[in-house]
């Protein structure tokens, strides 16, 4: 029997045992337990996403280069409180492949088997603007990989995420919220390992560094609107959030910092990033652009075999609308440019997508289609390879 499968029942006995020794079970955005003598609770979440899609060969011959049918996410979640309602713990565990980062873009021999554990946070909130976590979670990167992959409005996040995140680590994590008049700002650091969520015994002397300033003029966004896609809230009156951080990752030892393959030896990255969303009766406008770059990897040329760090910068924007009857129509524009060190390697891309998704409950329940045209282009001979991308996805959860 598989680790997931033997980790999947410990989990259903264990809420079996509660069922039995809950002081009440309530239903809701989740399933909730509360001890009769109220020391400890715990909300059950789950949900998958079940994708099927296909690429074009070109746009000359759109027959099937390849298909794509496959539980792209299944998620369990829980969350709760233990002793004192300031001690909070967030744990979060996946259990299809895809969702693992067990395949080959990420092979690396520090990461050598299934990462069933996505986030082991627990939090400690000592005052009302204060919360201070420890564990393993995301990092305060980009506005698209903060936003719940359950709260997207199109089947996945863009490719300048996919080249430039800075994904989950395992680390000391604060967040501190203040007001100035009717303003929000929020605060938020970490100090983590660099290495992503493989739970290293031992690694080099390098940590990553990350901090990120939010700004809200207008104040907070209806239910943490501005932690999720499209404005499904309709927002009565005009909200805004800007953002910016900026993440030192001191000797990385993998291509992403805390994802992909190994490097052929520890370098630092460096990567900055400013984001910004705005919603307002139904429209959202949001954009993101990431810049990064690495002190000391040599030039990459065409003839290198050797992993590298992906420099440059990229751009993401979305606008969309979203109807009274929770119809939404959406437009994504992502490119991402190397810098002239990767260019013999790296191309340049550019996507351009046009996404309808039908919300029967908000983002717990929807159905999405999306088509995007890829163009990647050749940074030494200029030539472009254009392909469409259609994928269809039903998501459900809790």
């Amino acid at each position: 029997m598989n680790k997931g499968a033997i980790l999947l029942g410990l989990v259903f006995l264990i809420f079996q045992t509660l069922l039995s020794q809950s002081g009440g079970l309530k239903h809701g955005n989740s399933i909730s337990f509360v001890t009769k003598d109220s020391t400890f609770s715990v909300n059950f979440r789950f949900r998958m996403q079940n994708r099927a899609a296909m690429l074009t060969r070109s746009l000359e011959d759109l027959s099937t280069s390849e298909w794509e049918f496959r539980v792209r996410r299944l998620r369990l979640r829980l969350e709760g409180f233990i002793y004192n309602p300031k001690l909070t713990y967030y744990i979060q565990l996946s259990f299809s492949r895809s969702d693992m980062d067990f395949n080959a873009a990420d092979n690396s021999k520090i990461n050598v088997s299934p990462n069933i554990v996505r986030d082991a946070m627990i939090f400690y909130k000592p005052f009302k603007p204060i919360i201070i976590g420890f564990g393993q979670g995301k990092l305060p990167g980009n506005r698209q990989r903060v936003n719940s992959s359950a709260e997207l409005q199109f089947t996945d996040r863009s490719i300048v995420n996919a080249a430039m995140t800075l994904d989950r680590d395992f680390g000391l994590f604060a967040i501190y919220e203040g007001k100035i008049g009717k303003a929000i700002y929020l605060a938020k650091g970490a100090i983590s390992s660099g290495k992503g969520r493989m739970n290293v015994v031992s690694n080099n002397a390098g940590l990553c560094y990350t901090g990120r300033i939010e700004f809200l003029p207008l104040g907070k966004f209806t239910n943490r609107g501005d932690y999720f896609e499209g404005d499904l809230e309709r927002e009565p009156k005009p909200k805004l959030s800007l953002a910016a951080g900026y993440c030192w990752n001191r000797f990385a030892v993998r291509t992403g910092g805390q994802l992909g393959k190994d490097l052929p030896r520890p370098y630092d990255m460096l990567t900055f990033i400013a984001d910004a969303v705005l919603k307002y009766r139904g429209l959202a406008l949001s954009s993101e652009y990431l810049r990064r770059t690495s002190r000391n990897q040599p030039e990459i040329k065409a003839s290198d075999d050797v992993n590298y760090i992906f420099i440059g910068h990229g751009l993401n924007t979305q606008l969309s609308y979203c109807f009274k009857n929770r119809w939404e129509l959406a437009g994504r524009y992502s490119v991402l440019t190397p810098f002239s060190n990767i260019a013999q390697k790296a191309n340049q891309e550019k996507n351009y997508t046009l996404g309808i998704t039908k919300y029967l409950n908000a983002h717990r329940l929807k159905i999405q289609y999306n088509i995007t045209l890829i163009q990647k282009q050749n940074m030494m001979t200029n030539a472009i390879s254009p392909q469409l991308y259609n994928a269809f996805q039903v998501e459900l959860g809790i």
